[in-house]
């Protein structure tokens, strides 16, 4: 079943969203993700529905909610930004990695797809595994790149967690020292490369399943 998007304009007050989701479960529209925050004493909410036949009469209903103010389509985030890498570490190894990423990802969008790498400079272990436990928190991802010099112990067990419960998410770290190899998909050493596979082991027109025998690529020296 196909995804819609709107974005609505509403009265900043109390009960507004809860008479929006009201007139949706009475129409049978299904609310698969939604982002809510207030702008200039209006609220923005942008939605994702299911289960929507008629998009005019959609953008007809909510606009005769009361407290709406506008209702507009939207195209998706997944058409917009497609498929997420993030990019978790510190300092010239993540930057180089994020740098990898993003020229990789320019690439494959060139050429039809929709990948986009974000990155988050964290400089201490207990801000990293925070991250890690809040991924899945997040939508689209489908990558998380690990790129420090010493990564272990909780963070580990924050990456046992994510898997077990998001086992699509491929895992990337570089070769550091910490107890991480064991836990994630793919260990590289080269900063660069690390950015680059992530894109490519996320892209839909590269396979790497049958070629990665084990979680290790490491260049020669």
């Amino acid at each position: 079943m196909s995804i819609v998007a709107v974005v609505l304009k509403t009265v900043e007050k109390i009960g507004v969203l809860n008479g929006i989701t009201d007139k949706l479960y009475e129409k049978n529209y299904n609310i698969i993700y939604t982002h809510l925050f207030v702008e200039n004493n209006q609220g923005r909410i942008y939605m994702e529905l299911m289960g929507v036949d008629d998009f005019d009469k959609l953008l007809e209903d909510i606009s005769n909610t009361p407290n709406v103010i506008s209702v507009e389509p939207s195209a998706t985030l997944d058409e917009i930004y497609g498929k997420r890498v993030i990019i978790v570490g510190d300092g010239k190894l993540m930057a180089d990695t994020l740098r990898g990423g993003i020229m990789e990802a320019q690439m494959h969008n060139t050429h039809g797809e929709t990948i986009s790498v974000d990155g988050m400079i964290i400089g201490g272990g207990s801000q990293i595994q925070e991250a890690v436990t809040s991924m899945d928190k997040l939508p689209r991802i489908h990558a998380l790149v690990l790129s420090g010099s010493m990564m272990g112990g909780l963070i580990t067990e924050e990456i046992i967690k994510l898997k077990k419960e998001n086992p699509s998410i491929k895992v990337i770290a570089l070769e550091m020292l910490g107890d991480l190899d064991n836990v994630v998909d793919l260990v590289i050493n080269d900063p660069v490369q690390a950015g680059i596979m992530a894109v490519k082991l996320v892209s839909e027109n590269v396979s790497y399943d049958e070629d990665i025998k084990d979680n290790t690529f490491l260049e020669k020296e």
